[in-house]
């Protein structure tokens, strides 16, 4: 048993059979002292771990959630059947992660080209971004199809469990029906497509054409650095004339779409940082990592649980780095001072960055009048790359804008703006430029409630395991001081042994329900989805 449990907790926490039978040769002292081989590891992981009975997946599925809700009535969750009682729609969000939505809900990316799983289902995940800066879930769904009805349903289910407040923005994938969707469910929030997404297609969209490396990086080029509305027009149509791409018909679209991905057209708003390229590989690897194509829907749970846990335990570390540990400024200035008192580390290294780049930038006044002063900032951004960016301040309201938009789009001021304050001998910011959504200092309440990921989802015999295994370490480790103290266990387990034996032999044949199992009759009759058996890696995006 203790083996058994072994392999299925390694499984679960993703390490390879090789590793674990490793460690149980080295356990055991040797290959000879174990009377079964790696193959048998491997083989147990595919015949009990892997393959959950496909008739009492769904079902068991369904009893998690029901759990979770008994355990914290502000657990959500949905699940919509089809007649045949197959699962049409699942969506769920922990009690701790309705909360966090209060706090950083303000900007939501939602992607649906994660690693499906054995069904086939599509998997779906809301993210938000936390006052580290790092990715915080919101909520999971599994859904049947990427049907406009489909993410309709889904959309009105997480509003529904967000109290119906919609985000300010909402970055998707490339996805016709999910954008025809939010219109109809959210028609306020500002729509964004995965930049990275579209970026990523060029390679085999535009492969065809003659010099497609020197298009590649010609489009990179004007997509992010253009630095006004105008200019990107007129960047893009000589970079389509330039390569004879006018009668492309995938950019032609992309052209017409040009509102809803084109970094100009959109960072005036506010995005958290979450636009970025790094950011959403960053967590498309994250949430691969935990999911796989053989997973059955209880698995997944497992394995989203995992997920919550892994963010929590980042997010706590680095609650407990702010508190106890202080990054030294790397200027002399007073204002990188008043970021480093208030802003999270992760968020001050970002502000950081932005005062080493000011060495690079050059500060020339154009134009002055009633304390509303118009700057030009040259920044050096390579030996042969010098951009020139706009820098306005007004010293009455104390408001410093930037053609670049770095504040608009992430909350951090750039280095154009700082060079101009410093030319401007301003000592103190004022306090919009400190963003309460970055600080160390806010108490948020969510940090307060229980993760769902702390439900153990074990059978009861396994569950009962654990528990002895970890009372009996210390009697154990008490009596192998001695060997009178381990006569004496070996003498009460001899005997224990014997009583059990006796009691087990009374109950043969009776049974028992748990009372958990009399509230969870509902959920008897569903179906999981058909097995969808496919070869190689399933395609992303």
């Amino acid at each position: 048993m203790s083996i058994r449990r072994t392999i299925e907790n390694n499984k679960e926490a993703g390490i390879r059979p090789s590793k674990t039978y490793q460690s149980f040769v080295a356990a055991a002292g040797g290959h000879r002292e174990l009377n079964f081989i790696e193959k048998d590891v491997r083989n147990y992981i595919t015949r009990e771990v892997r393959n959950v009975s496909e008739q009492e997946d769904a079902k068991e599925f369904g009893k998690y959630l029901l759990r979770m809700k008994e355990k914290n009535q502000n657990f959500f969750f949905e699940l919509e059947l089809e007649e045949d009682q197959l699962i049409k729609l699942a969506f769920w969000a922990d009690a701790r992660s309705r909360a966090a939505f209060e706090y950083f809900g303000d900007v939501i990316s939602f992607d649906t080209t994660y690693n499906t799983n054995r069904y086939n289902l599509v998997c779906g995940s809301f993210v938000g971004v936390n006052h580290h800066g790092q990715s915080t879930l919101l909520g999971c769904s599994l859904m049947k199809n990427e049907e406009i009805e489909s993410f309709k349903l889904l959309f009105q289910c997480w509003l529904c469990c967000m109290g119906g407040n919609a985000p300010k923005g909402f970055l998707t994938d490339q996805c016709a029906s999910m954008k025809r969707a939010l219109e109809a469910c959210m028609p306020t929030i500002i729509h964004r497509w995965f930049i990275w997404h579209i970026m990523k297609k060029i390679p085999s969209k535009l492969n065809g054409y003659k010099g497609h490396a020197e298009i590649e990086q010609e489009m990179s080029q004007v997509v992010w650095n253009s630095h006004s509305k105008d200019s990107f027009d007129r960047n893009w149509n000589d970079f389509l004339l330039n390569f004879g791409l006018v009668d492309n018909k995938w950019l032609s679209d992309l052209s017409e779409d040009h509102y809803i991905w084109v970094p100009i057209y959109l960072d005036h708003h506010f995005w958290a940082g979450m636009r970025s390229t790094q950011r959403s590989e960053s967590m498309h690897s994250f949430f691969n990592k935990f999911i796989t194509r053989n997973s059955s829907l209880i698995q997944f749970v497992k394995q989203y649980d995992n997920c919550l846990g892994s963010r929590e335990q980042a997010k706590r570390e680095s609650d407990a780095a702010d508190f106890h540990t202080v990054i030294p400024c790397a200027t002399k200035s007073s204002i990188e001072a008043q970021f480093q008192d208030v802003y999270t580390h992760q968020k001050f290294r970002v502000v950081q960055a932005q005062f080493r780049r000011k060495a690079n930038c050059i500060t020339r006044l154009t134009n002055s009048a009633l304390g509303y002063s118009v700057y030009e900032v040259g920044e050096q951004v390579s030996s042969l790359i010098f951009n020139k960016f706009v820098v306005t301040y007004d010293s009455v309201a104390t408001e410093v804008k930037c053609q670049c938009l770095l504040f608009e789009s992430r909350g951090i001021l750039c280095r154009h703006a700082l060079s101009v304050l410093s030319f401007e001998q301003v000592t103190q910011v004022s306090p919009r430029y400190i963003l309460e959504r970055w600080s160390k200092k806010v108490k948020r309440q969510h940090t307060h409630i229980k993760s769902s990921h702390n439900e153990p989802l074990l059978e009861p015999r396994s569950k009962r395991f654990d528990e002895l295994v970890f009372c009996s370490q210390n009697i154990c480790k008490f009596t192998s001081e001695l060997e009178e103290l381990t006569a004496i266990l070996h003498c009460a387990y001899d005997t224990i042994m014997v009583e059990m034996e006796e009691l087990k032999a009374k109950r043969k044949g009776t049974s028992s329900l748990s009372h958990k199992d009399a509230n969870l009759e509902s959920v008897n009759e569903f179906q999981s989805p058909p097995r969808i058996r496919t070869r190689g890696r399933p395609k992303i995006g």
